[in-house]
């Protein structure tokens, strides 16, 4: 679906990827910018900033409130007009204990957030589309939720579910014939400062304004889902053929993937 002339909406779209997502989004022409975030003084910075490439809306939205989240819904409709593209962007990592360390608040936090979240600003935004026959809704996960990882099976396992919950309903809407489109995004690690201090060795860390730029591309290709970077898209095909201890041995070791958040620090 092409961006220019839509009514994006990007969650956690006052920093990291979606804050550059939202930037791309006005330069390729996007009929209005509305962000969802938390932080009310990033907010009024990105809008600062933004505001003179185009039309933005911010709104300080808690995702993983429910009511909020339809509250203002409606009041963009009303405001800005219906959501063409709806990027669930919007994320959390707590730490890297493992999970014998976790606390039950920090896993119900995780879910609420990468989970549970998206999955209810689609269900408001949903059948609207389906009504117009049009939309598009991107959903933000993570390669850790295709490759288990240690230090961080809370945050993994809310990407799995994120990612099964997406493609599901891609299929729902390619059986009902509807021309609304749903794009699964799993990304590497992104150098946005939300995973600060992990190592990776072999797979490089990913540059937030190509990983931004991959993203769009990806809807506007109306892209059922994309790995990035592209090598990740072999991960199911190297876990269906190989022994889990081989495996292990070469994605944990050799390549050193379950020791990337040993000295994890995230943003502080």
């Amino acid at each position: 679906m092409l961006i220019k002339s839509a009514n994006v909406l990007i969650t956690g779209g006052a920093s990291g990827i979606g804050k550059i997502m939202g930037r791309m989004a006005l330069e390729k022409g996007a009929k209005a910018l509305i962000i969802w975030d938390v932080n009310q003084e990033a907010l009024e910075t990105t809008m600062a900033e933004l505001s003179s490439r185009g039309r933005v809306y911010i709104y300080k939205v808690d995702i993983t409130n429910s009511d909020l989240v339809a509250q203002t819904y409606q009041q963009i409709k009303q405001e800005v007009g219906a959501i063409d593209i709806l990027i669930n962007c919007a994320g959390i990592v707590r730490g890297n204990k493992t999970f014998d360390q976790q606390t039950v608040q920090d896993i119900r936090l995780t879910f609420e957030v990468n989970t549970i979240a998206p999955m209810v600003i689609a269900q408001q935004i949903l059948p609207d589309m389906i009504a117009r026959n049009r939309g598009h809704i991107c959903n933000i996960a993570s390669a850790g939720g295709m490759l288990s990882n240690p230090k961080m099976s809370v945050y993994g396992a809310s990407k799995w579910a994120m990612i099964g919950w997406s493609d599901s309903v891609r299929i729902e809407l390619q059986q009902m014939k509807s021309n609304v489109h749903f794009t699964t995004i799993a990304p590497y690690y992104i150098n946005t400062g939300m995973f600060n201090g992990v190592h990776s060795s072999i797979f490089p860390i990913l540059k937030p304004e190509p990983t931004a730029k991959k993203i769009l591309r990806a809807i506007e290709r109306n892209q059922i889902f994309r790995g990035i970077p592209f090598g990740f898209h072999f991960i199911r095909f190297w876990q269906a053929i190989l022994p889990f201890r081989v495996f292990d041995f070469v994605f944990g070791t050799v390549f050193g993937i379950y020791h990337a958040m040993d000295n994890f620090t995230g943003r502080k």
